[in-house]
């Protein structure tokens, strides 16, 4: 039997990753560095995506795991876990529009569109941290 252990704790790791270079990105253009506003938003374009890969085949083997958490906190993970995933699910187009505007040099587009994608990608990045501290750290949620 083949242990996957090992993913929530790789899917946190690229979640927080994404965050912090989703955030750095967001600094650089702001000083108006394009070429490493670029970079940092590629590298956080491939680490959103190998998470993506990495999280549906965990599940796609492990199937759900349930939030052992009782009394208080139990609405309050369900309530962070329903807005994380609503929110995962929208966030894939922006992000996608919002790359593709940004490398074709439609920066209009780009401006208008980041405007959103960038607080609701960074909130899936840091509430996806979240869910797994929550479920696997503090409540030991099992597979």
């Amino acid at each position: 039997m083949t242990d996957y252990s090992l993913f929530p704790a790789l899917n946190a790791t690229l979640n927080g990753a994404s965050a912090i270079l989703i955030t750095t990105g967001r600094a650089l253009i702001a000083n108006k560095q394009i070429k490493l506003h670029r970079a940092c938003m590629i590298a956080a374009f491939a680490t959103s995506s190998v998470f993506l890969v990495s999280y549906l085949y965990y599940h796609a083997h492990v199937g759900s795991v349930h939030f052992p958490g009782q009394g208080w906190v139990r609405p309050v993970y369900f309530t962070i876990l329903i807005s994380h995933t609503i929110l995962a699910a929208t966030v894939v187009p922006l992000v996608v529009l919002s790359l593709t505007y940004g490398l074709k040099s439609r920066f209009d587009r780009h401006r208008r569109i980041s405007r959103w994608t960038f607080p609701v990608w960074l909130y899936v990045s840091v509430t996806g941290v979240v869910v797994y501290v929550m479920l696997y750290q503090i409540y030991g949620g099992h597979a």
